[in-house]
């Protein structure tokens, strides 16, 4: 069956759903769908993509395409609007740089169905489906009327008003009575005489928390300013903004202009200021596509007033709700066989502060998810059964994702439910449907499955959809019995680093792609416990589909199946006998370090720092005799040493950073003398980073000799905690992993020192093992990384559509000149892994001066033996551009560690 993926979007959760996407075309089951990546932008264009293109890691890698781009020199991140207008031509040579513009009328001849990874308005509020079905195109979940009420928070809102739900007290107002006010004291007098604080303030049609703001505290201006938000408009006060350096302004248009945690773009611009005679406002507005048009026209305007920046994308209401104070959680509900709604595990979300935002929702160890919910048996029945009661009054259908809170007060409020629920790895849709025993490869067979037999009902086709199901159930019922002897490829990750969540965003990633490519058995290893008493879990994928790592570690330490899981999982029997493997073990099983030979035939370590990328593990797999992924232990022990790493290089001829190694004995005992050295031999600003941890872990760009102390007392700190006051002073983030070190390095902030271009550089490579002859090198085309704040956060690394990494990376717009510029800088970076004895694959992070006669420097900052392979990773955008698609990638890393083990 040809399954159309429906990506991308207008919405501003386009980077969400096209992250989505990517995982179900990746772990979508091949033995029976062949997908089809339809890629819709921003303007509306549907796009049959070329499947390469599904590896960026973010839409903004790739489209619009680089070439099209017009100068900038404030790095700007953007998409297809911000170069609005564009003719139709314009737009269709873009288009065909990436894939076929396609018509909607074309769809049904590309696909039999279609799987929507759309979120927001277009995607999940009836739009797309409208349109799916005027050309009888069976597609996933609900139907025109359940998705319009699903977008529709006020919709929503008045439909629970008048039923048995309970749902927080709330108040409506509309766009244009909040806009022709010329006093909005009386909304915040009625919203704090009704619900006092906190507030709760939120758009009415988005999702991913975008939009939702707390107000902890009587604040008029706050409460206007979030008011304002909430409409994504936002207000700059002109006589500030002259005073910003160019810097700061580059800062703030960014800030603004983001989709997810701004107001997007394209912007209408409004200046006001009073008349003092008339005391009435004088308005000239204006329109800004592009961030730089936005900074070109404030910096126009005179220095005194406002200007009030409003998105076009805007809303046409706003909630203000009661802040009800409890346990907040999120339940997936699907239908059975018999097409009755059975909800899953209820899953707990511990937030640190009060917002369960895009951050937490996305980056791995930021949120705390507890599935199920810790409450007692007989509650979790209740807010079950209000889940699906609430899926049975709103119309849905096959899925959907129901958010709530059970209040300090025992009543169970429903709020916010979803028709569409995030796709990423570690989403509640899947870690739900793993309780009874899906993975996530089958969970979607389900979902297509139960959606054919969906549209049936209300189909004027379905003759042809009965014939379509006939087929798939055909095939499903022959997979099942399936049997055959494969590699057992155990995925060891999780450990005890600070990059331990990443470890298991990685390890999980690895696992699925091996799952759904066919030819491997893969095996979850978990890894615990300490460098002295290394213990491992097999895991089940109930465990394995935790939010993070300390999750998983938790739940091995005190596992047990609650009752209420085996009851959910007696009732949704009739969906895992026909979708789920037979024998399923849901228990997690230890295996001594010295048994791991009996278990697997190969060992695919997905660990980063230590242990993983330090030689430690593969002593030990050595001796077992059982063969790994990546460099060996010798070259391991130097790459893990970023400080090491450099000083072999620079001795044998590369340029590294000026660097100085900081222990902590030397710091407490002569801190004034530590500081002198660096004064002298490297000067302020310089980064400080951990000589041992990678993935930006503790990264810091570091000012003053007074911002280093913050970061030593940090890093050198007794207890886990992090000071209070020190972090705040350094900014960081919340719940920000931060390492406990005794040593620490400090290195020259590298600088574009007048060449002509001037550009941070990622490069990844396959290395096959010497089998008498050299090692052979295929050295990928490296990607230009864009970091924010002058350092690659683990957000713009690791975090769907925050980071920005242009793959193949610009080194000059002749495309000879750049063809030539980057054949000398892989060479280098070849060289250089050569010479630190690299073996398998790897990534290196570099710095690359281009002068004018095309001089090529190559400043190097580290060699990560075991790069991250999360689903966004960039490494995985260089494979494609090779030909390779992720699996393949995988597949070769496995067949040259079987190759290296058989030489040694």
């Amino acid at each position: 069956m040809r399954i159309g993926i429906l990506l991308g979007g207008k919405s501003r959760e386009r980077e969400i759903s096209f992250a989505g996407g990517r995982t179900v075309y990746d772990i979508i089951e091949k033995n029976l769908f062949e997908p089809v990546p339809v890629f819709i932008d921003s303007l509306g264009n549907f796009i049959l993509l070329e499947w390469q293109y599904l590896y960026k890691g973010s839409i903004r890698d790739f489209y619009p395409p680089t070439s099209f781009l017009p100068g900038s020199s404030s790095e700007f991140n953007v998409y297809i609007e911000s170069l609005q207008p564009l003719t139709e031509k314009q737009q269709d040579e873009m288009i065909a740089s990436i894939g076929r513009k396609i018509s909607p009328e074309e769809l049904a001849g590309l696909m039999d169905f279609a799987f929507l990874t759309l979120h927001g308005p277009y995607g999940e509020d009836g739009t797309i489906q409208g349109i799916l079905d005027f050309y009888h195109i069976p597609y996933t979940g609900s139907g025109i009327l359940s998705s319009a009420i699903g977008i529709d928070k006020v919709v929503q809102k008045r439909l629970l008003k008048n039923s048995d739900f309970a749902t927080p007290e709330y108040l409506v107002i509309p766009r244009q009575k909040w806009l022709d006010a010329e006093d909005h004291y009386p909304f915040y007098e009625e919203a704090i005489a009704r619900f006092g604080f906190p507030l709760v303030i939120k758009a009415s049609s988005q999702g991913s928390s975008i939009g939702v703001q707390i107000l902890d505290e009587a604040n008029e201006a706050q409460f206007t300013k979030a008011v304002y938000r909430c409409f994504f408009t936002e207000s700059v006060d002109l006589d500030q903004w002259n005073k910003f350096t160019e810097a700061q302004k580059i800062k703030l248009v960014k800030s603004l202009t983001d989709f997810q945690e701004g107001i997007g773009l394209p912007v209408e611009v409004t200046w006001q200021v009073s008349d003092i005679e008339s005391n009435s406002p004088v308005s000239k507005p204006g329109i800004a596509n592009h961030p730089e048009e936005l900074l070109t026209l404030l910096d126009k305007l005179p220095g005194e007033g406002k200007a009030f920046i409003e998105s076009l994308q805007t809303e046409p209401h706003v909630l203000i709700e009661r802040f009800i104070k409890g346990k907040e959680f999120s339940c997936i509900v699907v239908q059975n066989e018999q097409g009755r709604p059975v909800a899953l595990p209820p899953t707990e979300i511990r937030k640190k502060g009060h917002l369960f935002d895009y951050r937490a929702k996305y980056l791995p160890g930021i949120s705390n998810k507890i599935t199920p919910i810790e409450l007692p048996d007989e509650k979790i029945e209740e807010i079950r059964q209000k889940c699906e009661e609430l899926f049975d009054y709103f119309h849905f259908n096959v899925y959907a994702r129901l958010d709530g809170i059970l209040g300090d007060d025992g009543t169970i409020y429903l709020n916010d439910p979803n028709t569409t629920s995030g796709m990423l790895p570690s989403s509640f849709f899947f870690h739900q449907a793993a309780e009874i025993g899906l993975s996530p490869s089958q969970f979607l067979t389900y979902i297509v499955r139960t959606s054919v037999a969906e549209r049936m009902r209300f189909s004027f086709s379905s003759l042809a959809l009965k014939s379509l199901l006939q087929k798939l159930d055909t095939a499903i019922a022959g997979t099942r019995k399936e049997v055959q002897e494969k590699t057992r490829v155990g995925v060891i990750l999780g450990g005890y680093s600070t990059e331990r969540h990443i470890s298991v965003e990685s390890g999980r990633n690895v696992f699925e792609k091996l799952a759904s490519f066919g030819m491997y058995d893969p095996v979850p290893l978990f890894l615990s416990g300490s460098a002295d008493d290394m213990r491992f879990h097999i895991l089940p994928l109930n465990l394995l589909l935790k939010d993070n790592a300390d999750d998983i570690r938790h739940k091995i330490k005190h596992f047990s199946i609650p009752l209420i899981i085996k009851k959910i999982i007696g009732e949704a029997e009739d969906i895992t006998a026909k979708y789920a493997s037979a024998g399923y073990e849901f228990s997690p099983v230890e295996i001594p370090l010295e048994q791991l030979n009996k278990h697997i035939d190969f060992a695919f370590i997905a660990l980063h720092g230590r242990p993983g990328e330090d030689g430690t593990l593969q002593q030990k797999l050595e001796e077992l005799r059982i063969p790994y992924n990546g460099s060996g232990f010798e070259s391991s022990q130097i790459t893990i040493d970023k400080f090491r790493t450099n000083q072999i290089l620079k001795e044998k001829g590369f340029k590294v950073p000026k660097s100085i190694f900081i222990d902590k004995k030397r710091w407490e005992d002569d801190t004034a003398s530590v500081l002198g050295q660096i004064e002298e031999q490297i000067a302020f600003p310089l980064i400080a980073k951990p000589s041992d941890d990678g993935c930006s872990s503790a990264v810091k760009k570091i000012d003053s000799p007074d911002e280093l102390k913050l970061f030593a007392e940090i890093i050198f700190r007794k207890d886990e905690l992090l000071p209070e006051k020190a972090a705040r002073q350094l900014h960081l983030k919340l719940n920000e992993e931060f390492p406990q070190k005794t040593y620490f390095i400090v290195e020259e902030l590298i600088s574009r020192n007048g060449a002509q271009q001037f550009l941070e550089i990622t490069g990844g490579m396959l290395i096959k093992p010497a089998i008498g002859s050299e090692s052979q090198f295929e050295v990928f085309e490296p990607s230009e990384a864009l970091a924010g704040a002058g350092i690659l956060s683990l957000e713009e690394k690791f975090l769907a559509g925050e980071g920005q990494n242009i793959t193949p990376a610009r080194f000059h717009r002749d495309k000879e000149k750049n063809q030539r510029i980057s054949s000398k800088v892989r060479e280098q970076l070849e060289k250089a892994a050569g010479e630190l004895g690299i073996e398998g694959y790897c990534r290196i992070d570099a710095f690359v001066r281009i002068y004018e006669d095309e001089g090529t420097e190559v400043v190097f900052i580290e060699a990560n033996s075991l790069p991250g392979l999360t689903p966004a990773t960039c490494i995985f955008h260089q494979a494609a551009i090779n030909g390779y698609k992720p699996q393949e990638f995988l597949d070769k890393i496995i067949n040259f560690g079987i190759l290296k083990a058989t030489a040694h």
